[in-house]
């Protein structure tokens, strides 16, 4: 399935906002820190893109404005390469070993009688994220740990 620029970014921003952010997850995904990475980028990047350029026409003048301009774009694309990479991420179905990860969970939740759809067949990523993100809101801490 081909996805646009634009589907992949929001898709990006969807996972970012989805993805539970707990410490037992940060050595096992990488998800953990490409979200805290991008938050900030998106935070700081802007400001950073504007005070670089000023600061070059400010110190080398306006004949290094394409150089400025350029430094200053790169900048501003940090946190949409992020968001990109969070999309693509969670579009990407599950490698054998989480496939049986998930449906485990999955099994387990509901015998803990949470309310869930059917597993799917083939998971992508942003099918575990909610998984993951619903066990850390509903279940105890004494349950999660089996897992982790």
């Amino acid at each position: 399935m081909a996805h646009t620029i634009t589907s992949m970014l929001k898709d990006g921003q969807q996972y970012m906002q989805t993805w539970p952010m707990q410490k037992q997850l940060y050595a096992m995904f990488p998800e953990s820190r490409v979200i805290a990475a991008t938050k900030l980028s998106i935070t700081v990047m802007p400001a950073l893109a504007v005070l670089t350029v000023a600061i070059l026409l400010n110190v080398q003048g306006y004949e290094k404005l394409p150089q400025a301009l350029a430094l200053g774009a790169f900048f501003m694309s940090l946190p949409m390469q992020g968001l990109f990479w969070l999309g693509h991420r969670s579009n990407q179905p599950l490698p054998p070993s989480l496939n049986n990860w998930y449906l485990d969970i999955h099994q387990k939740m509901q015998q803990q009688g949470c309310a869930l759809q059917s597993p799917k067949s083939k998971p992508q990523y942003k099918e575990l994220a909610r998984l993951l993100k619903t066990a850390f809101d509903e279940l105890d801490k004494t349950f999660m740990k089996r897992w982790f």
